[in-house]
């Protein structure tokens, strides 16, 4: 996540005060922005969670593929040769690939064309269309098209106005992201709850329609929330751009160093990926997802009045419970271990004075993705014929999250530290093709599932993770110095 620079010279409405201290001691823009990103995360991790459930266990079952419009026409040539679990992995994977790719183009549009406002809210738009065309089998294809392209205008056109919400030298700003970041974190816990118990356990249409309606509220959130932004960014057609700086000689090195890291850490976060993907099908296929008794016991009884009637809901927790939910699990664990790493290395350095750079925290992580894979490895080495229980599972999504917060939050300040200030926001839209390639390796080894051995099968991802550990060292020893330093001039 990445922010545009505040500059003096941006126009505010009147309302939108930049010393305004209306929600927990920030402008009253950052609790809309907060609030409507995090509709959107909402809305795309409760397709993360869904997708490919439904697509094993419905909709590309027999009966069920020969509805979807324009499907047989992609099988002949893109999809050629794939049937069942193999071809919802790789559905997935072009999905979840493409999403990281259509922000730029969004980026663009914004920028040239429609302006961020306008951008925005027909994102906004378009995803919910995505959503709600979820309800109809035929129209899948179109559905999942609508969300690429509405996460496209929409993704890359809300965190630049957090900063622009602040002068230069305000010191909110920092804080202020954090926030954002929490509001982001609490969606994600979210979803997989509500959307993936809905899909689950009422109908795979109510998990899909629930995410259109957080993005409609996330749409009207938007609106209200005009007076309180910044002006929108659409330049004047006759405005003259500042010209741009050279790069210099050192960029030179740093550029390319860079572009080699992307598929290096498109490799190395494919177990991270593959959470959503074909591992989902193993949990729902083989984890023991029986609860105790003395957990099923808890329940909560609700009692309000509405219309003039008393409504009495009983709410507990669902026996078995929902596979999505390990994607709650996930994310509670890698909100609760980024604060936690953050926490540590902030005690180490303020006890012994020194701090691993960039590169050392990534071969950290590594370490832990390398651990995280093995318990999967073991998981499925020691169950046998038998269900697996959840403890290897847990302690996956553990270490995982330990080394997702060593790789992926420091390897974008790394590229954000070293890129040309001239092309910073360029070289961290390269960074997100990482995301885009790590997802279509997840597309392909996904579907390696249904006719691999399940014990093989985790040692691959034990590989691409012990790929990114040499390679990450390999970095350190020979471009150590080169990506220490400083970016060139703006």
């Amino acid at each position: 996540m990445t922010v545009a620079e505040a500059t003096p010279e941006l126009d505010f409405p009147e309302e939108a005060s930049r010393d305004d201290r209306a929600f927990l001691g920030h402008p009253k823009g950052l609790g809309y922005l907060s609030f409507v990103e995090g509709c959107e995360r909402f809305s795309y991790y409760a397709m993360q969670t869904l997708l490919v459930l439904y697509m094993v266990k419905y909709l590309l079952l027999p009966e069920n593929v020969g509805k979807v419009l324009g499907l047989s026409w992609l099988r002949g040539w893109h999809y050629a040769g794939l049937d069942g679990q193999p071809l919802a992995s790789a559905i997935f994977g072009d999905y979840t690939s493409l999403v990281y790719l259509t922000p730029i183009l969004g980026g663009v549009i914004a920028d040239r064309w429609l302006g961020r406002k306008a951008t925005l809210i027909a994102g906004a738009v378009i995803m919910s269309l995505g959503h709600f065309l979820m309800a109809f089998e035929g129209l899948f294809l179109f559905a999942l098209i609508s969300l690429v392209v509405g996460v496209g205008l929409f993704k890359g056109n809300i965190a630049s106005q957090v900063g622009e919400l602040y002068k230069p030298n305000d010191l909110r700003r920092a804080m202020a992201f954090q926030i954002f970041y929490i509001a982001i974190n609490v969606s994600v816990i979210a979803a997989p709850l509500i959307s993936g118990t809905l899909g689950e356990e009422v109908g795979w249409h109510y998990g899909f329609g629930s995410a259109g309606v957080v993005m409609v509220i996330s749409l009207l959130a938007y609106l209200k929330a005009q007076p309180w932004l910044p002006a929108d960014n659409r330049a004047p057609k006759n405005s003259e751009k500042s010209p741009r700086a050279p790069l210099t000689k050192s960029d030179w090195p740093r550029l390319g160093a860079l572009a080699v890291l992307v598929p290096v850490l498109a490799i190395a976060m494919m177990t991270n990926q593959e959470i959503f993907n074909a591992y989902l099908v193993w949990a729902d296929d083989r984890f023991n997802l029986n609860i105790p008794d003395w957990l099923a016991a808890i329940q909560w009884h609700v009692n309000f009045s509405m219309f003039g009637h008393l409504i009495d809901w009983t709410i507990k927790f669902p026996d078995p419970l929902p596979t999505s939910w390990m994607i709650a699990i996930d994310a509670t664990l890698s909100f609760s271990m980024l604060v936690a790493v953050a926490a540590f290395w902030k005690w180490y350095s303020a006890r012994t004075g020194r701090e691993p750079d960039e590169l050392g925290k990534m071969i950290i992580g590594s370490v832990f993705s390398i651990c995280g894979g093995m318990c999967l490895v073991l998981a499925a080495a020691t169950a046998g014929g038998g269900k697996i229980g959840l403890f290897w599972p847990v302690m996956f999504h553990l270490f995982n999250s330990i080394g997702f917060a060593h790789i992926m939050p420091v390897s974008l300040a790394l590229f954000t530290k070293i890129a040309p200030r001239s092309l910073n926001a360029t070289v961290v839209g390269i960074y997100y093709l990482a995301f885009f390639g790590a997802n279509k390796i997840v597309g392909v080894v996904g579907g390696w599932y249904s006719t691999m051995d399940t014990v093989s099968f985790w040692l691959t991802h034990v590989g691409a993770a012990a790929f990114g550990l040499i390679a990450f060292a390999a970095f350190k020893i020979a471009l150590g110095k080169t990506l220490a330093g400083e970016p060139g001039p703006a």
